[in-house]
Order: C-alpha cells, then structure tokens, then sequence
C-alpha cells in the first residue's frame, strides 16, 4: 500500500479548509476537493483560477456569490447532514472571485477541476438531483448524481454522491477509468471523500480497495477510512468500498481528466463483472432510498 493514496482526516487541512486536494496535492493535472469549516456567521473568499468549481453543502446552509460585471448570487438551503437529504449546490465558473457565507454555519465541499471553458455560474436545485440506486441486495447503493455528465453542465468536472446502508458493498464489481478508449472507457482522475453515520455513540469505519490495473505497477490500496478521510485513485481498479455492520457510509467522488467529451465510462475487472448477472435475481435493499430529493423547488 502507498499511504500517500490515503489522506486520513486533518493529514491535507490548510488555512481555513479541513481538507485540501489540488493536482499538485494529488500528483495528477485535474481534479481537487476542498472541505470548508465555517462557524455560525462565518465566511470565505477565494479564487477559482483555472478551475471549474461545485460548492456543494455537506451540513448547513450558505449564501455563494461572483464578483464582476457578470456576478450572481444563490442562497443554498443545504442540509442537517449527507445522511438526511438530497442538497441544493451552486456552480462558479474558472476566473471568478468566489464568497461564501453562512449564517448558522456548516461544513462545505468544494469539487474542482481544471479546465477550458468558462461556463455561466448557475444554482442547481435539490430537485432536480437524479437519485439512482445501483445494485441489489448486498450491493444495493444510492447514487445522487447532482454533478453527473449528462445531468449537470460542466467542462471537466464529474461528481457524484454514493450512500451504501451499513453491511453493504458499493463501488462494485471493481472497475478502473485510467486509460482513454473511445466509446469504452475514459481517462479520470478520481478522489473519495468519507463521512461515516455514527451509531450507539461509535463513530464506525468504513473500507476501501484500490488495486493495479497494469502488470507490477499501478496504485495499491487497502484504506480503512473514517469520517473526513480521503483516498486517492489516479489509476487502477477501485472497489470494493465497504460499509460496516450498523454504519452507512457516504462518499463523495470527484472526478476528472484529459479527454475532449466529458463522460463517465468504466471498465469492469474481469474477474468479478459477472456479479452484475446475478442482481436481476435479488431484490434491492429494503433500506434504500435512504431519502429521495424533494418534489420541488420554487426557485
């Protein structure tokens, strides 16, 4: 196992971010995830530079504004926690000035990724998140695709938010994204970011597989993670990830990379693609949804 891989929980904190993964950070050229602390009546300003930026609520609420001639302002209703909803998030494009305050406080994702084109800022409502459930029985996973490619406009940036009830595996089969293999499969750099449900007063842990993709190399990696911690994927096949007994587990991914159609394509491991033949004949688990996005949104 490469440590470097796994960012435990305050390893890559920095000025006011909990968390802090830029290219430079991470070793690649695209993606980064920023966890931003603020307390009641909090702010922060920062520049987007060459990056493309989603400020997604993980607890709380937050107002989000850009500077200049073509400046917006979104007011994000957020959430009590990634375990009791869907969230409303706000886009910022590259060469914006960003602010972000917060009356009552909370904890705030920044996903980025370099890139090209400067798209509009622009809120995305919580209802208009696609929640899938992915897999069945023991593999059963909610996937909220609020960043998905083909459900939210962006130039680079992909990302997603994965709930697995305690007991269940997700990010199953094992499957990689490292190479660019038109109509097949495509280049990302990916981060898992972790928050644990807590349980009887346990914090609980969680578990992540990441193993080569080429012969005697690649990135190796068996995490057992906690809330606020973090791994690193810029190649290989990456799963299981593991939800202990009595624990949901919430991820974050985050995701990126060089080629010209932003797209999500995957290849599954040899080994274990076949598992997918055998969910027609389970049902998905009674405990999924976890929760739904809302009806609507008057905004």
């Amino acid at each position: 196992m490469n440590a470097d891989f796994h960012v435990r929980a305050g390893d890559a904190a920095a000025g006011p971010y909990a968390l802090d993964i830029d290219p430079e950070r991470a070793g690649w050229g695209y993606s980064s995830l920023r966890v931003l602390d603020l307390p009641p009546g909090g702010h922060h300003s920062f520049a987007a530079g060459d990056s493309e930026w989603i400020v997604l609520p993980l607890s709380g609420g937050c107002a989000v504004r850009t500077d200049g001639a073509d400046g917006e302002a979104f007011e994000l209703t957020g959430r009590e926690s990634v375990f009791s909803g869907v969230t409303d998030f706000a886009y910022v494009p590259r060469d914006a000035h960003v602010q972000i305050s917060s009356g009552a406080g909370g904890r705030f994702a920044l996903t980025g990724a370099r890139c090209e084109r400067r798209l509009p800022a622009r809120y995305g409502p919580a209802s208009g998140v696609p929640v899938e459930l992915r897999g069945t029985g023991n593999c059963s996973r909610q996937v909220n695709n609020f960043g998905a490619a083909g459900v939210f406009a962006c130039d680079k940036l992909i990302a997603v938010e994965v709930l697995t009830p305690g007991g269940n595996w997700s990010s199953y089969p094992p499957h990689k994204h490292d190479e660019c293999r038109p109509g097949q499969e495509s280049e990302l750099e990916e981060i898992y970011y972790f928050e644990i449900e807590p349980a009887h007063g346990t914090e609980g842990v969680g578990y992540q597989r990441v193993t080569p993709s080429g012969p005697g190399h690649g990135t190796d990696v068996l995490a057992e993670v906690r809330g606020g911690d973090a791994v690193l994927i810029p190649d290989g096949w990456h799963g299981p990830s593991i939800a202990a007994p009595g624990h949901a587990m919430y991820y974050l991914n985050v995701m990126a990379g060089p080629g010209e159609k932003r797209e999500w394509l995957i290849c599954d491991h040899p080994d274990h693609g076949w598992i997918r033949g055998t969910w027609p004949d389970q049902p998905v688990d009674a405990r999924l949804p976890l929760y739904a996005a809302p009806a609507g949104d008057a905004r």
